[in-house]
């Protein structure tokens, strides 16, 4: 017998029998939504029977009339799921049922908790719904003829869910794929037409091809139902997004989601639209209350699904929404495309890029929407998904100042690590003749919380952003103003607050400048190629020295995370600047032998300060350790303020 027909015996992936484990102790808390999971497989494997047959129509055989099909035996206490959709090879069963197709397998189970409503969020959004068939049964049967494959070549799948499946070659008369649920003991109420029907129209009722079981009649004579051989559409059997917004409930707009997004939790917010004019198209576009573990596997494509006059084109049509969105989920229905268009045709398409852009500003009038009127939902929005959203100031120069209406961060004003302050609420605080919104940025909360860059502005009550992801980086460089005030970095180029001083403050600070020319000159040259200046910082209150970047120069924490992620960062040096009412300056400026080692070990500890790693860590312990040895000889003479 050829190897390509023989019966094998094969072991399920690693990250698979775990996942079985899962499913087998039931993690989902409604276990009823097996069934859902399955007829949304099926639906699927009927609509890429349509596009495969674009091309060749002669996949559908003479059995043109697609539909999944429901039926049970209570004798047997089998439960079968059935279309006439594209069907499966052998090779395919192999790989997309003992394996699990998709990237981001690590992070899944690194995901789970142990607690079993949040792992089995995840397992939802993990969109592995056939392994959901083992929370009902003991032993799952699979039959499936691809499309164009001769009936001899049909494949026979069976497992029990216990680390192994057989594979054998089988006959099957017409295409598609039969699952067989053998259940469990206590499972017998899926026996039931009307639990059948009760859970096909709660969560697949919006499945656009009929869903058929066998009619079912009272037997008088008998005294029990009779199964007939007459078929019935137990679901709407049109395209949910295709129908006037009054005829669908809330209730159906949430489970249509959960069939497109394979998510079982519900959405945050939705917005259903038709398009007319040059373009016409219907649009049903969810934001998913939760961010998939997977969200930043830039392998993993996402996107819409598009379909073109209810034809069925891709699943994950990037191209209708920017990257920023890629956390949207939902339907595009074109009556304008071509219905043979491609990848490639989508990337140069005029009528496509209409469309992103009309589903772009969809979805940030969604957004604009739950930040005005619901704030609560809107802060939960931006705990999942703010990250992703802050690509899009740099990605869409089109829609920068809507989108930078969106943003949020920490400040200064409430010192807390949530995400809370818009840029409207930093400007409406700002102190009389400030014309800046400053910020800091840094590796963590707490590292740009405690920035000694930011001590004048906590003396005079400025306030100042926190900014402390990475993406933080890419976010100012892009966003030079906000309603004509420009953003600043208080670590960056020479710091102006003499709008918000006095003349005496100005005058003060113009003195002590001038009467610490010859420390600054003898810093300077004891430092040497390690910084590009030395001067007299009007920053810092407390702290004795801290590095900034010069106004043109690449600022420290950006050039970490250059080198943090294999890039070439450019080589700028930074500027030192020294507190003269620091006790350690002071000490300093009256130091005679030990000069060069105070001032290395002043410029080492505001690197260390600003979260930056020093270059000669070794020389900085030792220079450390002869200093408290000189001191405790002679008797420490550095007075700690506070102290």
């Amino acid at each position: 017998m050829p190897a390509a027909v023989a019966k094998e015996t094969l072991g399920f992936q690693a990250e698979v029998k775990q996942l079985l484990n899962l499913m087998i102790h039931s993690l989902y808390g409604n276990k009823e939504i097996f069934l859902r999971e399955l007829i949304s497989n099926a639906s699927d494997a009927a609509d890429k029977l349509r596009f495969e047959a674009l091309s060749s129509n002669a996949l559908y055989g003479s059995d043109a009339d697609l539909k999944i099909r429901v039926s049970f035996d209570k004798q047997a206490r089998t439960l079968t799921v059935s279309d006439n959709g594209i069907g499966m090879s052998r090779e395919e069963v192999v790989n997309n049922i003992g394996t699990i197709a998709k990237s981001g397998t690590r992070e899944f189970f690194q995901s789970l908790t142990g607690d079993q409503a949040k792992d089995a969020r995840l397992i939802g959004q993990f969109g592995v719904g056939f392994y959901s068939s083992f929370i009902v049964a003991d032993r799952v049967t699979l039959l499936t003829r691809r499309a164009g494959l001769p009936s001899g070549e049909a494949v026979h799948w069976e497992s029990d869910g216990g680390g192994e499946f057989t594979v054998e070659a089988a006959e099957k008369e017409g295409r598609g794929t039969d699952v067989v649920l053998h259940l469990r003991e206590g499972e017998d109420e899926l026996l039931s037409d009307w639990k059948l029907k009760e859970i096909v129209r709660k969560y697949s009722d919006h499945i656009a091809i009929p869903i058929v079981m066998k009619k079912v009649k009272w037997d008088k004579e008998k005294s029990a139902e009779k199964v007939t051989d007459e078929d019935e559409t137990i679901n709407q059997a049109s395209a949910l997004w295709a129908r006037p917004k009054s005829e669908i409930s809330e209730e159906q707009y949430r489970e249509f989601y959960k069939h497109v997004a394979h998510d079982p939790d519900t959405p945050l917010a939705y917005t259903h639209n038709r398009v007319e004019g040059r373009q016409e198209y219907v649009q049903l576009l969810y934001i998913p209350a939760r961010a998939p573990f997977d969200l930043w596997d830039r392998h993993q494509r996402r996107g819409l699904k598009l379909y073109v006059r209810r034809v069925f084109i891709m699943d994950d049509a990037e191209q209708l929404l920017p990257a920023y969105l890629r956390f949207v989920r939902g339907v595009i229905d074109s009556n304008d495309l071509p219905l043979n268009i491609s990848r490639e045709i989508l990337q140069e398409s005029r009528d496509i890029e209409a469309i992103r852009a009309g589903c772009t500003k969809r979805v940030l009038g969604l957004l604009e929407d739950l930040a005005e009127n619901q704030k609560d939902k809107y802060a939960g929005f931006w705990k999942e998904f703010g990250r992703v959203l802050k690509e899009g100031v740099g990605e869409d120069a089109v829609n920068r100042e809507r989108i930078a209406k969106l943003l949020r961060f920490s400040s200064t004003h409430a010192d807390g690590e949530e995400q809370s302050v818009s840029l409207a609420d930093y400007i409406a605080r700002m102190k009389e003749g400030q014309d800046k919104i400053y910020y800091v940025t840094a590796e963590t909360f707490l590292a740009a919380k405690n920035s000694p860059h930011l001590e004048i502005f906590r003396k005079r009550s400025i306030e100042a952003l926190l900014l402390s992801e990475r993406v933080d980086e890419w976010l100012v460089a892009n966003l030079a103003e906000y309603e004509g005030k420009a953003l600043a970095s208080v670590a960056k180029g020479e710091l102006d607050l003499s709008k918000l001083q006095s003349d005496d403050e100005k005058k003060e600070e113009a003195r002590q400048a001038g009467g610490h020319r010859a420390l600054v000159a003898k810093l300077k040259d004891a430092l040497g190629d390690r910084v590009k200046d030395v001067r007299v910082s009007s920053r810092l209150t407390q702290s004795p020295s801290c590095l900034v970047a010069d106004e043109h120069d690449m600022g420290g924490n950006l050039s970490r995370i250059l080198k943090a992620v294999g890039q070439k960062a450019p080589q700028a040096k930074p500027i030192l600047e020294i507190n003269p009412a620091h006790p350690m300056v002071q000490r300093l400026n009256e130091e005679k032998t030990r000069f060069a080692d105070w001032s290395h070990l002043l410029f080492d500890q505001a690197l260390l300060a600003e979260g930056g790693q020093l270059e000669d860590p070794a020389g900085f312990v030792r220079r450390m350790n002869e200093l408290m040895l000189d001191m405790a000889g002679e008797g420490s003479r550095i007075i700690v303020p506070g102290r």
